[in-house]
């Protein structure tokens, strides 16, 4: 156990200092105002309409980087230091939900796959700890009986978040540089602003990144305390 909190502790550091330097870019470029005098709102609806997507709405949400695209009720949700700001970090996240708006008109394939797994790993994400350590305790390491099977399925649980946070990275990868493909073909940001993006995306994307890592040396490590010991 000693190994595990370690593992978790590394990750959590690391994640934190991506987080951490993903703020501190994002209120870099929150103060490189657009030339084009366009807010984060104005932008998501441009790129919209640029891609033929009429039935998308763009609203408001509370908080700080909550931006997201709900694909069942179709809407881009801007925090409202996006929605209504006229900067580079504003312009990078409104395109970047677009982009996943987009992947969804056209049916982008891990997109699909990501939201067929959102179900699943809604109710297995949650359980997966509970079922290793409840199984571990009822004997599972010694590699039998009940508790063994108990944290056996623990561990496929963990390997269906696993899956889903790898599958994730292309999704991200692939709306921001659709984002960027846009701002920079339309003519919509200027040189310095297109920078500002770029690295803001590109710290963002490195947050999908380190929790992909963490969930895979999470799987790992309890897939071997279980299955490392049998002949």
């Amino acid at each position: 156990m000693i190994g595990y909190y370690i593992l978790i502790g590394a990750i959590a550091l690391v994640s934190w200092l991506v987080s951490s330097t993903l703020k501190k870019k994002f209120a870099k470029y929150s103060k490189v105002q657009l030339r084009n005098g366009m807010s984060g709102a104005e932008i998501a609806e441009k790129m919209l309409a640029d891609h033929g997507i009429r039935d998308v709405e763009v609203i408001s949400t509370a908080g700080q980087l909550t931006d997201h695209y709900n694909p069942k009720n179709k809407t881009v949700n801007l925090s409202e230091s996006v929605y209504n700001q006229r900067n580079a970090a504003a312009a990078a996240v409104a395109a970047h939900e677009v982009g996943h708006a987009v992947q969804h008109a056209q049916a982008y394939q891990w997109l699909t796959m990501r939201s067929t797994l959102v179900p699943v790993v809604s109710v297995t994400s949650g359980m997966s700890q509970w079922l290793i350590m409840g199984g571990l305790v009822l004997g599972g390491a010694a590699g039998v009986g009940l508790g063994w099977w108990v944290a056996a399925i623990g561990v496929a649980f963990m390997g269906f978040a696993t899956l889903f946070s790898f599958i994730t990275l292309p999704v991200e990868y692939d709306a921001s540089n659709r984002a960027l493909a846009w701002l920079k073909n339309k003519n919509m940001v200027s040189q310095e602003e297109y920078a500002g993006s770029e690295d803001a995306l590109k710290w963002a994307a490195r947050t999908y990144l380190v929790a992909a890592i963490g969930a895979l040396a999470s799987l790992l490590y309890w897939a071997l305390q279980l299955f490392g010991g049998r002949d």
